[in-house]
């Protein structure tokens, strides 16, 4: 236990002010959640996990337009496609993302840019989201490339949004703004870009400020009202892995990196033609 340095990132700048750890993706060119940035990421909550000098962690980025891309599609493809068995362990993703949700400190996001796929899985298994007017873009494109959001999406999206709103999200495949982001319950709220970092930075210090016993207890306490995560997540992880043999996923995967994927052109585009040129395909 104690004050941790957290030297040695690559992918992610930290600074720590009065009990409030800041990490900041800076990965270019589009914070890919690639190998190296998972590991980092899990490395982050693990270090954190252990610090008492640390009461809060809000994360954001160095790039105005790109919070997380999402997962790196290569890594996908990499997966073996011969079905497993349900695994009764979580996933190395599912750890590093839901250590966010369970351990006793206070995770916040603050969203400038897009947040697709897995870079959402990641912000909404944080404690809080926060997005930035006409900048913040979320998502999760995965059916659309024949997969599912296999990052525990499909467990927060129906908790925080409802059932018809967490299926829209998933199987529509589109760009959410912030505005209806906010209305959604996908995020906590929406703010005006120049209002977003001073009303983030309040609320983080604020909160560092009270006794860290009582903010550990008391997320505990919420905690226990989401019974069923990790049997949720068990089945995600499940019914991912059932995905991954179909050719049809395989000729999306392929298809999507061929034209452009994971490059920051496409990757800057509307989501909806993504889906539609994907379909063109067949």
């Amino acid at each position: 236990m104690g004050h941790q340095e957290y030297e040695g990132y690559e992918c992610l700048s930290i600074r720590v002010e009065r009990g409030v750890c800041f990490a900041t993706f800076d990965h270019p060119p589009i914070n890919l959640l690639d190998l190296p940035m998972m590991q980092e990421i899990d490395r982050l909550g693990r270090e954190l996990e252990t610090d008492d000098q640390v009461r809060v962690v809000v994360f954001d980025s160095a790039d105005p337009d790109f919070f997380i891309a999402h997962a790196d599609v290569s890594l996908i493809q990499q997966l073996p496609d011969n079905l497993p068995q349900r695994s009764e362990e979580l996933s190395f993703f599912h750890v590093m993302v839901d250590r966010f949700r369970t351990m006793p400190k206070v995770s916040i996001a603050k969203i400038e840019g897009r947040a697709r796929g897995g870079g959402s899985e990641f912000v909404l298994s944080l404690d809080m989201r926060f997005a930035a007017l006409g900048k913040a873009v979320f998502a999760q494109p995965e059916v659309a490339l024949g997969i599912l959001p296999g990052g525990s999406g499909t467990q927060r999206l129906p908790r925080l949004c409802g059932r018809g709103r967490a299926l829209e999200v998933i199987l529509g495949c589109q760009d959410f703004s912030a505005e209806v982001a906010e209305r959604y319950g996908y995020v906590n709220r929406a703010l005006p870009s120049d209002e977003i970092d001073g009303f983030v930075k309040k609320l983080a210090f604020k909160i560092a400020s009270f006794p860290p016993q009582a903010i550990a207890l008391a997320k505990g306490c919420v905690n226990s009202a989401e019974v069923g995560v990790i049997d949720g997540l068990l089945d995600e992880a499940h019914a991912f892995n059932q995905t991954l043999p179909i050719p049809e996923t395989r000729r999306r995967m392929a298809e999507f990196l061929a034209n452009g994927g994971q490059t920051r052109e496409l990757e800057s585009a509307d989501l909806g033609m993504l889906a539609d040129m994907l379909a063109a395909k067949k």
